[in-house]
C-alpha cells in the first residue's frame, strides 16, 4: 500500500516509536504518581521525560505547563470550554477543523458567539487586518488553525498571538498539522495556549495529544478526577498539568510520543519539512499539467504552505475517487475531512475534495505511482 494520508495520522511509525511502546507495556506497568514501590516511581519519571522533551521541542518554559490529551480535539476543547463564559465572545477563522468548530457550537447555546475572519492566502498583511477587524469589545480568545488539514495554508499565527496580546486577548493555536512540520516556539511566539496532536507530525502513537500553556491553571476543569496529588482535597488541584490531567494516563502512548518527539529531533524539522515539500510540490506541479485535475490552490510554498494537497478529478465525486485509489492500493482521504468551514472557504462544500499528504517516509517514486495511478483514474471516467 502506498500510504498518502499522513495528515489524518502518520503511517509508518519509526521502528523506536513502536520499541518504546512496547517496552513500556513490559517494564512501565504501573500506574505513574500513585504509590512508593519502583514500578510505579520508574513509570512517573517516564512520563515526566516526555514532559521534558515535549516542554524543550517547543520552547516552553517547563515540563509543568505540558498536559497530555487523547488528541488535540480533546486538548482544544479544554481551553474553549475552560476559558470561554456566558456573554463572551471568540474569533476564529475560516479554515477551522470540527474540532473548533462543534465546540463552539454547544458553547453559543450558553451564551458564548463568535466571528469568523476571512482568510486572504499569501496576503498575511490582509490576514491579520481581517482578525483585527473581527474583535470586539467582549472578545475574550482568538483560536485558529496553524495550517489548515485541507488546503495546507498556513496562518501568520505569530502576528495574530501579536494582534491578540495588543487588545489584551489569549491566544490558542491548533498545531494538530503544523506540530514536527513546522518550528513552534511558544515563548516567543505569543502563543498562550498550543493545542497538538501526538499521532501526526509528531510520529507518535494514536491516542496522545497535549496542551502546552504556561497559565493553564487559570483554565475552568472540563474534567476532574484523581490526580496523585493534593487528594485531600475535594477540588481539582489549581496547579499544571495535573488540573488538566485526571484519572490513569496512557503511557504507553506517552512513551511512544517521547520516542516520536526525539525521532523528529534527530531527523530535524527544516529537513522535513524540506522533503516534504519537495514530494508535495513535485505532485502539484505534475498535477498541473493533466487533464479534468481541479486544483484550489497555488504551488505551495513553504512560508504559506504546509505538505498538504487537496484536489478533485473532473465531475468524479471526491469520495468515488477515494475508493478507486483504495482499488490501486493507495491511500488517500476523500470527503469534507472533518472541516466543512475550509471547504465553504474554496466552494467545495457540496462534492469534499481527495486530499493527499506525505510523511518523511514517503518516497519520491510513490509519488510517481501516485500520479500514474490519478491519470488512469481520470482517463477512465471521462
Amino acid at each position: 500500500m502506498i500510504y498518502l494520508d499522513n495528515a489524518a495520522t502518520t503511517y509508518p511509525k519509526p521502528r523506536p516509536v513502536i520499541d518504546a511502546v512496547t517496552r513500556a507495556l513490559r517494564v512501565y506497568g504501573a500506574n505513574p504518581g500513585r504509590s512508593g514501590y519502583s514500578m510505579s516511581i520508574a513509570t512517573s519519571e517516564e512520563v515526566y521525560r516526555c514532559r521534558t522533551a515535549a516542554a524543550g521541542f517547543f520552547n516552553a518554559p517547563g515540563p509543568e505547563c505540558v498536559a497530555f490529551t487523547v488528541n488535540c480535539t480533546n486538548a482544544v476543547n479544554y481551553v474553549l470550554k475552560g476559558l470561554l463564559k456566558p456573554g463572551d465572545h471568540a474569533v476564529v477563522s475560516s479554515l477551522e477543523h470540527n474540532a473548533v468548530m462543534r465546540p463552539l457550537d454547544a458553547l453559543r447555546e450558553k451564551g458564548v458567539t463568535f466571528t469568523k475572519a476571512e482568510l486572504f492566502p499569501g496576503d498575511n498583511d490582509s490576514t491579520v487586518d481581517s482578525f483585527r477587524k473581527a474583535i470586539n469589545g467582549r472578545t475574550k480568545l482568538i483560536i485558529c488553525t496553524h495550517a489548515s488539514n485541507v488546503w495546507g495554508i498556513r496562518l501568520p499565527v505569530e502576528r495574530i498571538a501579536a494582534l491578540a496580546h495588543e487588545y489584551g486577548i489569549r491566544m490558542a493555536v491548533d498545531c494538530a498539522q503544523s506540530a514536527g512540520v513546522l518550528p513552534i516556539d511558544i515563548n516567543g511566539s505569543g502563543i498562550d495556549y498550543l493545542c497538538a496532536a501526538g499521532h501526526k507530525g509528531l510520529y507518535g502513537p494514536m491516542g496522545t495529544g497535549m496542551l502546552i500553556a504556561p497559565d493553564g491553571g487559570s483554565l475552568a476543569t472540563v474534567i476532574e478526577g484523581g490526580t496523585g496529588t493534593q487528594s485531600a482535597l475535594s477540588s481539582q488541584p489549581v496547579t499544571m498539568p495535573d488540573r488538566m490531567e485526571s484519572g490513569t494516563q496512557n503511557v504507553p502512548g506517552i512513551a511512544g510520543l517521547r520516542a516520536g518527539i526525539e525521532f523528529v529531533k534527530a531527523r530535524g524539522i527544516k529537513n522535513i519539512n524540506r522533503h516534504e515539500m519537495e514530494i508535495i510540490r513535485y505532485m502539484y506541479d505534475e498535477m498541473s499539467k493533466m487533464k479534468y485535475i481541479r486544483l484550489y490552490t497555488r504551488q505551495p510554498q513553504p512560508e504559506y504552505y504546509v505538505p498538504v494537497l487537496s484536489f478533485n478529478v473532473g465531475s468524479i465525486p471526491s469520495e468515488t475517487a477515494g475508493r478507486l485509489f483504495a482499488e490501486k492500493g493507495i491511500a488517500v482521504r476523500a470527503g469534507l475531512h472533518c472541516a466543512p468551514e475550509a471547504h465553504r472557504f474554496m466552494g467545495t462544500q457540496e462534492n469534499g475534495a481527495v486530499r493527499v499528504a506525505p510523511s518523511v517516509f514517503t518516497g519520491i517514486g510513490e509519488a510517481k505511482q501516485f500520479l500514474f495511478a490519478l491519470g488512469r483514474i481520470a482517463r477512465d471516467n471521462h
